[in-house]
């Protein structure tokens, strides 16, 4: 691949390159979005609301797994631009929010409250509130239902992953047995860690990037089925003699059926059967995870 050049002589970095715009993981966004609103503002009308963070996850893991592998693959990835591009879309509104609160917390809150407030932002502004929130208390107990910035708590658990997936990803991509092994690994050790914890420690389990990571693994398989088949689809269209014909490879309509009716029909019995009482993530996070995984890949 020939590099372009700067006027000043030097080598330009290749831009990241980002996944085509998809109407339906905007929907699945929406959904999520709503319900956990819904079930902060209205907790009686959607007891199962916190679902939505579930979702985003599959969602985060996918989107941002997409930018990695197709930019490795072409040799564009850049950490530097990766991180500034996290940077540019997560800080402004961070920061507005954390400003909004500061303001409302200055007029609206007692003396103590508002002293716990500021670690909250300094907490959210270095991505760490899951710990925070996780030694404070519970997510479903009252006390935490008021605090103003609780759901950053799920925007931690995403900016811990950025922080060591691209690494990973970066160093072991080329040999494809050692990234598949790290990936296996890691999301069955996430996925019966959070099995094994939720009926011990069931605040741990919720706020632990431990426990959290496999599903934003299931967003990177999808991810990589996506870039890997479609990439060997074309690979081998090249060889067989048929260049420039070469389609990605997809599912067929009867099998995008039957995977997105399933994802439907688990999203919805998500909906309806978890609520604050079950033990969870645990098994039932199952239902948001997988449900969101086949919408996605079908």
């Amino acid at each position: 691949m020939s590099s372009s050049v700067k006027s000043n002589g030097l080598p330009s970095v290749p831009a990241l390159s980002h996944p085509k715009y998809r109407p339906d993981i905007d929907g699945l966004r929406a959904i999520a979005v709503l319900s956990v609103v819904i079930f902060h503002a209205f907790p009686n009308s959607l007891k199962s609301g916190f679902i939505g963070v579930d979702i985003f996850f599959v969602i985060s893991g996918y989107l941002i797994s997409s930018i990695i592998f197709e930019n490795i693959d072409r040799g564009s990835f850049s950490f530097a631009q990766f991180y500034g591009r996290r940077i540019k879309r997560i800080f402004p509104a961070l920061s507005l929010v954390l400003l909004s609160c500061l303001v409302f917390g200055w007029f609206g809150l007692l003396g103590d409250e508002f002293k716990q407030l500021g670690k909250h932002m300094a907490a959210g502004a270095g991505f760490v509130s899951n710990f925070f929130f996780w030694q404070e208390s519970g997510y479903f107990n009252n006390a935490a239902e008021t605090k103003p910035l609780l759901h950053l708590w799920s925007l931690a658990i995403e900016e811990q992953f950025y922080i060591f997936w691209p690494l990973i990803v970066w160093l072991t991509w080329k040999r494809k047995w050692l990234f598949l092994s790290i990936f296996i690994s890691l999301g069955v050790a996430s996925f019966a860690y959070n099995v094994y914890l939720v009926r011990l420690d069931p605040t741990a389990t919720f706020y632990s990037p431990a426990t959290r990571v496999w599903e934003l693994l299931a967003g990177v398989l999808l991810a990589y089925l996506s870039t890997q088949l479609s990439a060997g689809s074309a690979g081998s269209a090249s060889t067989s003699g048929t260049s420039g014909t070469a389609k990605p490879w997809q599912l067929s309509n009867r099998a995008r059926q039957v995977a997105s009716s399933l994802g439907v029909l688990l999203l919805a019995l998500a909906f309806f059967k978890i609520d604050k009482g079950r033990p969870f993530p645990g098994t039932w996070a199952m239902l948001p995870v997988l449900g969101t995984f086949l919408l996605i890949f079908a």
